[in-house]
């Protein structure tokens, strides 16, 4: 089972995130950017919840220890095209 164990706000728009899958932890960074949230009108969505959600859609699709240790939403749209479309819908 594959779970998401801590979400940390580490610096403005940037956060630590800690996923469970069985016994393994992986650790990952994530950024926010504002042109990012603004081109999606999501400036107003509580950050934590952009980065929850950023994180099951990721793991819906592939393991963790598949995801990079650190990345932007810029860089998950780059994979994964459907993603701000699929955000917005999550988020709304």
């Amino acid at each position: 089972m594959t779970t998401i164990a801590n979400v940390v706000s580490m610096a403005p728009g940037e956060y630590g995130v800690e996923v469970e899958e069985g016994h393994e932890v992986t650790g990952h960074k994530i950024r926010l950017t504002g042109s990012f949230l603004d081109d999606l009108l999501l400036t107003e969505v509580d950050e934590e919840r952009i980065v929850r959600e950023t994180f099951e859609f990721l793991l819906e699709r592939e393991p963790a220890t598949s995801i990079l240790p650190e990345f932007s939403l810029d860089d998950v749209s780059r994979y994964f095209p459907e993603f701000p479309e699929e955000l917005q819908r999550r988020l709304s």
